[in-house]
């Protein structure tokens, strides 16, 4: 293949040359290697040269002198020229590329453009059908989880109650230390900072009523919640896309197995028993926590403390944590299920159904939480 001359000499350094047509128009002049390597070193000073080159106006460009081209010396020189080719240049055939396709690109903002309302609405759109696709699917799975609870009443003997109990194990047994340790944690942080305002008053009496109710009612089973649907609600998720991904329940098909009787009914179950008992020990722990901060804060004993918490807290409150413990562990269960058989076969999917299955669970906790508050929002308040 037939070389330039340009590309027969010796390699140059870059170089910047002005000078003057016979016609008075100033051209300006590139010359040597403008790639990677030639311009290591010397980027900025090349750079603020060709600016106040591009400065004045009317100037030619000649770049045919130019031995070696790549995409950094072609940007380099595009920047120069505010993103738009000059008027007049002269331009080696093989270099045209570099410039063709750093034009191509779109590298010219001309900053944020008008809002396309069709677009968002079609974005909004598209997002409301997808959210209306994961209800549709989710109320399906409860419907199906019904009838099977029906035939598993009816026939209790052929009912998965070893999955069952390794799932109140797996769920509530070994998630007591993180429960608890949360659970002491949130109690003394209430306590103290409670206590702080309380002093000022001279109502440090009151802290029995705001910690009792606070953390049985509300505290308690949230963030027990939370921690489950994190802890658990992940773990469910993961083993399902696992599942999916190794064609398991493709096989339980296959061999004619129900995979809701095997695996979801199970997890609902024992979601449903395992989180009510936890958030009574999560609460335990929390208000002992509140104990001992109001010991050493007001002057209030653990025993003195425990003592009054049965006239300041209704017993309808324990009632209405353990109730919101059942509720908030069916839909963990349920929203942990979906996502996991919904994962197509394959790491990235399994990844992020894991991760929205973690936030939706949070996420419907915190809606059924609200719910609750607003339905039983006269219940169990004592009115002084």
């Amino acid at each position: 293949m037939a070389m330039s001359e340009a590309q027969q000499r010796p390699v140059r350094d870059p170089e910047i040359g002005a000078a003057t047509a016979p016609d008075g128009t100033r051209i300006v002049r590139l010359s040597g290697a403008w790639d990677i390597r030639a311009l290591e070193s010397r980027a900025r000073t090349l750079a603020q040269a060709l600016q106040k080159c591009a400065r004045e106006t009317g100037m030619r460009w000649d770049l045919s002198e130019v031995q070696r081209l790549d995409h950094i010396g072609a940007l380099l020189i595009w920047r120069a020229w505010s993103q738009r080719r000059p008027a007049t240049i002269m331009l080696n055939p093989e270099h045209e590329i570099f410039f063709s396709n750093i034009d191509g690109t779109g590298a010219r903002w001309t900053g944020p453009g008008p809002i396309d309302l069709l677009a968002s609405l079609r974005f909004l759109g598209v997002k409301s059908a997808a959210l209306l696709f994961h209800v549709v699917e989710a109320i399906q799975l409860l419907g199906q989880m019904l009838l099977d609870t029906a035939e598993m009443l009816r026939h209790p003997s052929r009912g998965p109650w070893r999955e069952i109990s390794a799932g109140i194990y797996r769920i509530g047994t070994q998630a007591l230390g993180i429960t608890a340790t949360v659970g002491f944690l949130i109690g003394v942080v209430l306590s103290y900072l409670s206590a702080e305002q309380l002093r000022t008053f001279g109502a440090g009496v009151l802290i029995v009523n705001i910690l009792g109710i606070g953390i049985i009612r509300e505290l308690g089973p949230v963030i027990c919640a939370v921690l489950v649907a994190g802890r658990s609600g992940s773990a469910i998720t993961a083993q399902l896309g696992v599942m999916r991904v190794t064609e398991e329940l493709d096989a339980l098909a296959v061999m004619g197995i129900p995979y809701t009787v095997r695996l979801v009914l199970p997890k609902v179950i024992a979601l449903a028993i395992a989180l009510p008992l936890l958030i009574l020990w999560t609460s335990g722990i929390a208000l002992f926590g509140g104990a001992l901060s109001a010991s050493f804060e007001l002057g209030i004993g653990v025993h003195q403390f425990m003592i009054g918490l049965p006239a300041a807290v209704p017993t309808v409150n324990l009632w209405l944590g353990i109730g919101k413990g059942v509720v908030f562990g069916i839909l963990i269960a349920l929203v942990a299920c979906h996502f996991g058989l919904r994962i197509k076969p394959n790491t990235e999917s399994l990844g992020i159904g894991t991760t929205d299955s973690v936030v939706t669970s949070i996420t419907v906790v915190i809606i059924a939480d609200a719910v609750f508050a607003v339905l039983f929002n006269n219940v169990g308040i004592a009115i002084l």
